[in-house]
């Protein structure tokens, strides 16, 4: 196996034809690309006047040199890469970022992890995966005080639960990365450090690799851990490795930002150690042809993560049948693909056509990609040809039978636009596996550029209320909030998805999911609860009807004993989940409110900020509590400077309150309102308060015991039988 830190011989080497003098700070994800750009006015216009194949061969013998320097620069050591425990990530072509709110991997009504089902899926749309990121952790933290950790103990099963879905997933051949995140110091203290926490629980579960969320470079001490724990990992941090000593340990990593010039890009860490697994990660990318083409270049990964916390962004029929080929041809190939001796750049014969070259002891394979917007037909590159050498066009499956000319295979392919090729060269007769070439000619009949590329946002639907009795006059402890029209706008506050079609939520009046919201809406009359359910009322439930959740797990959890704390029965009850505050609201012959009829209750019809006005009042809701540690709600009556312009209470600012449930075929939903008196430090990745009367939280939902909270209640409306009096807005 080539060593790249041994130096060159001492023979003569030839003189260059073009200087490169790549800098040892060389820095970024990406290495500079063979061929000088031209100057003004030519630099956005003129990129076929770069003369790529004029340079390559210099390009890459001075980053043999630069590489060589590198690697002694960071005193560089293989031998994670030679451990066997760990060698799988050097196959690790497909990777997905999941989240455990998927419906398709965990159903909540029957409470089970459906693993099988999730799996099946992405095989029958794109092949299937090699790995998954079970996400367990943002976008929901920060609602409450649970850490990283406790949300791992929270998932259906707890630790237990989770290694049953581990152990779905290997046994199906798929390997499983959890999470880690330096950020997360404003919530409740683990009482370890994150590196000894994480192990723990990878050794629990049985899981193979950590991801570092937002990290350049997992910390050896994650690494070092686990192996303490006799679980060695896979470390694979998110952001591009910045100390690059890192590259020791972290035998694997995410890439990201791809540059979509004409000349495909050369992954900088690939190059340094061939081995180093990446997964290219675009989440918000709609049209993927760049990364596809990146990673079959450079012989790496995919991260082809579609449910972006709660956001689906599916493949589009195109890039999934590409990421299909790509994969089943790396899967098939994959010891040529860490090859030590790979070389982008090869030569080849076409304008706007790129090869890789990844050889081995008796048979060398070329990556191929067409960078222009047509087909590119004949012949592609000039091979050197010796006696008993075959050629296999991989990508269509079929035996090629190549020119000969002057000692070389002159290799004839059609080659899509913006499409793709493989070819392998074998000696002394060997051939392909006769499986593999069947299945790669079934696969190439459809081409490419027949199938659809285009994206569309995944519909949503608002689940069902059923009606309540109709009511004359407001039940006991509500308030009668009248008919009218109703101007009711309001925006989604999640951190990511800028105002791309998909995020949010979808109202049946819309088309598709976005951020904004705006509806006149005539709005029938409704009473609606004048403070949330405290926990004196929710004991009367429990002690009416023996009322006991399948999934108890979190269920009041700060009651002692079966009821509250001395002193808590007038504070608003949570740790309730969504099913819960349904479950009382049905004893009580009520419903949990429609987000436009609590809205409307909060705010009247003038549009008001808050419930009080337009201005905010400290006076009118509980002080901020900024500490890492939940501290108990204020009681329901206590600030009645908050009151709606109807005389609503304890809207604000106390405890978000469950309102509406929404679902796609992929993830559920339920909106939360009003925002709570917890505002945990140290990061903006947090879930992020609402205490505007013209924004909703998107609390995502996957079951009982992980959607509970400490600072989630609830209030309930009933329908009225007609215009009820009172208070106007």
């Amino acid at each position: 196996m080539t060593d790249h830190i041994l130096p060159p011989g001492d023979a003569e080497r030839d003189e260059l034809g073009t200087e490169f003098r790549f800098s040892h700070v060389t820095t970024g994800r990406y290495l500079p690309v063979p061929g000088k750009a031209p100057g003004w006015p030519f630099a956005e216009i003129g990129h076929w006047k770069i003369d790529t194949k004029g340079c390559a061969q210099d390009w890459v013998r001075e980053l043999i040199d630069w590489r060589r320097e590198h690697l002694i620069r960071i005193g560089y050591d293989d031998a994670n890469y030679r451990r066997p425990e760990l060698q799988w990530a050097q196959r690790n072509f497909v990777h997905v970022q999941m989240m455990v709110e998927d419906r398709y991997f965990y159903d909540a009504a029957k409470g089970e992890y459906t693993v099988d089902r999730y799996l099946d899926d992405l095989e029958a749309r794109f092949g299937g995966v090699d790995s998954v990121l079970i996400w367990y952790i943002y976008p929901n933290i920060g609602v409450d005080d649970r850490n990283q950790t406790d949300l791992a103990h929270d998932l259906p099963g707890g630790l237990a639960g989770l290694k049953q879905a581990v152990d779905a997933f290997h046994r199906r051949g798929v390997k499983v990365f959890l999470p880690t995140k330096p950020w997360d110091n404003g919530t409740r203290p683990q009482g370890q450090r994150d590196w000894h926490a994480i192990a723990d629980i990878i050794k629990a579960v049985g899981a193979d690799g950590i991801n570092g969320d937002t990290y350049n470079g997992v910390p050896r001490a994650f690494f070092d851990a686990c192996d303490a724990v006799g679980c060695p990992v896979v470390l694979q941090p998110e952001s591009t490795i910045s100390a690059e000593e890192q590259l020791i340990w972290n035998v694997q990593s995410w890439g990201k930002k791809v540059p979509a010039d004409v000349i495909p890009s050369v992954a900088k860490w690939k190059w340094l150690e061939p081995r180093h697994m990446i997964n290219l990660e675009n989440r918000w990318g709609r049209n993927r042809t760049n990364d596809l083409q990146y990673i079959h270049f450079n012989g790496v990964g995919y991260n082809a993560w579609e449910n972006i916390w709660g956001i689906w962004n599916q493949f589009t029929p195109r890039d999934a049948e590409t990421l299909r080929r790509i994969a089943t041809l790396q899967r098939a190939f994959a010891p040529l693909l860490v090859s030590m001796d790979w070389r982008p750049y090869e030569p080849t014969l076409q304008a706007g056509v790129f090869a890789s070259r990844f050889p081995g002891a008796d048979r060398t394979l070329w990556t191929l990609v067409n960078r222009m917007e047509y087909a590119v037909d004949g012949e592609q590159m000039a091979l050197p040809h010796q006696d008993g050498r075959r050629y296999f066009d991989l990508w269509n499956g079929c035996e090629l039978q190549p020119r000969i000319l002057d000692g070389q295979a002159l290799i004839t392919l059609a080659l899509e636009a913006h499409g793709y090729g493989a070819v392998l060269a074998t000696d002394n007769g060997a051939g392909v596996d006769a499986g593999y070439l069947g299945r790669a000619a079934e696969l190439s009949r459809t081409p490419l550029q027949s199938l659809s590329a285009r994206w569309t946002a995944l519909p949503q639907r608002l689940v069902e209320t059923p009606a309540t009795t109709l009511h004359d006059t407001p039940p006991e402890g509500m308030v009668a909030i009248p008919a009218g029209e109703y101007d009711f706008v309001v925006s989604g506050i999640e951190i990511e998805g800028q105002t791309w079609a998909g995020v949010d939520v979808q109202y049946p009046w819309e088309s598709s999911p976005r951020r904004a919201h705006r509806r006149r809406l005539d709005m029938a009359a409704f009473h609606i609860d004048r403070h949330p359910v405290t926990n004196a009322a929710f004991k009367r439930f429990l002690d009416a009807t023996g009322y006991a959740p399948a999934d108890a797990h979190n269920f009041l959890r700060d009651w002692v004993d079966g009821r509250p704390r001395p002193g808590w029965d007038n504070k608003p009850v949570t740790w309730v989940s969504l099913e819960d505050a349904r479950a009382y609201a049905a004893w009580a012959g009520k419903r949990l409110p429609r987000e436009w009829e609590w809205q409307y209750a909060a705010q009247g019809g003038d549009g008001r900020r808050f419930p009080w006005g337009d201005s905010w009042d400290a006076t009118a809701v509980p002080a901020p509590n900024r500490g890492r540690t939940l501290q108990a709600p204020a009681d329901v009556d206590a600030h009645p400077h908050g009151a709606s312009p109807f005389g609503v209470l304890d809207l604000v600012g106390n405890v978000w309150q469950w309102t509406d449930e929404f679902e796609d075929e992929h993830t559920r939903a339920a909106i939360v309102r009003g925002g709570s008196s917890y505002l945990p430090q140290t990061s903006h990745w947090y879930f992020p308060q609402a205490y505007r009367l013209d924004q909703h939280g998107k609390y995502l939902l996957m079951a009982p015991s992980k959607d509970r909270s400490g600072a989630i209640g609830f209030r309930c409306v009933v329908d009225a039988a007609a215009q009820p009096g009172g208070a106007t807005a």
